[in-house]
C-alpha cells in the first residue's frame, strides 16, 4: 500500500476526483510505490526510523500521479482554429514516472565516475636498478 493516498492527490489537485479518477488514483499510487520501492527497496523502514520524512513520500507520490490526472494522454500542445496551448511535460508528461528532483528528494544520489584501467606490469629480474 502506497504512503499517498487518493486524498493527497486532491488536495494538490484543487478539485475533488470522480469515483472513477478516485479508484484510478488509488491504483497508480500503488503503481508510483512500486517504481520508488525497485529504487530503494527499504523504503519503508527509512520513513519508520525517519531517515526519509513520510512527508516526503507522499508528496513525491502524490505528485507522480498528479502528472497522469493533468495530462492523461500525454499532450503537450493542442490547437483548434485560431486557439492553442501548450503544457510543460515536467508539470503533466501523462506518464508515470519518478523525475530527477523527486530521487534527490528520496536520498537516491546519482553521480558521474571515472574508471581507470590498471594494469600491472610483470617484474623481470634483469629489470633491476644499480
Amino acid at each position: 500500500m502506497a504512503f499517498a493516498v487518493a486524498k493527497d492527490v486532491q488536495d494538490r489537485l484543487t478539485r475533488d476526483l470522480d469515483e472513477n479518477e478516485a479508484r484510478i488514483v488509488t491504483t497508480r499510487l500503488a503503481d508510483a510505490e512500486l517504481l520508488i520501492t525497485d529504487k530503494i527497496p527499504d523504503l519503508t523502514d527509512r520513513v519508520a526510523t525517519g531517515v526519509l520524512s513520510k512527508k516526503t513520500v507522499v508528496m513525491v507520490e502524490s505528485d507522480m500521479v498528479l502528472r497522469l490526472i493533468r495530462n492523461p494522454e500525454g499532450y503537450t500542445q493542442e490547437s483548434d482554429g485560431n486557439y492553442s496551448y501548450m503544457i510543460s511535460s515536467q508539470v503533466a508528461s501523462g506518464r508515470l514516472e519518478v523525475t530527477d528532483t523527486e530521487w534527490h528528494l528520496l536520498g537516491v544520489r546519482r553521480g558521474a565516475f571515472t574508471l581507470t584501467p590498471y594494469q600491472q606490469h610483470p617484474v623481470r629480474e634483469t629489470d633491476t636498478w644499480t
